[in-house]
């Protein structure tokens, strides 16, 4: 996943955990405006969400966070 769309995740899960506390969820839909302006970008979050990572729909904002922190340290770019 590019190093953009990583800061952008992590960006909306502090948002949604500061704001609604740890036990919020969110859907990878959380990280795009409700237009579709970006469907390549779209399309790789789906991608790593879906058929990466087999994720349901909705998963805790720590959860997703956890994840894409964790593929930074390990330079995993997918």
């Amino acid at each position: 996943m590019r190093p953009t769309l990583q800061q952008k995740i992590l960006a909306v899960c502090e948002q949604k955990i500061a704001l609604k506390g740890e036990g919020v969820g969110l859907s990878f839909y959380a990280f795009f405006a409700n237009k579709n302006d970006d469907p390549e970008l779209l399309m790789e979050a789906a991608t790593w969400w879906i058929q990466t990572h087999k994720l349901d729909h909705f998963e805790k904002a720590l959860k997703i966070r956890h994840m894409v922190l964790a593929e930074q340290s390990q330079g995993i770019a997918l």
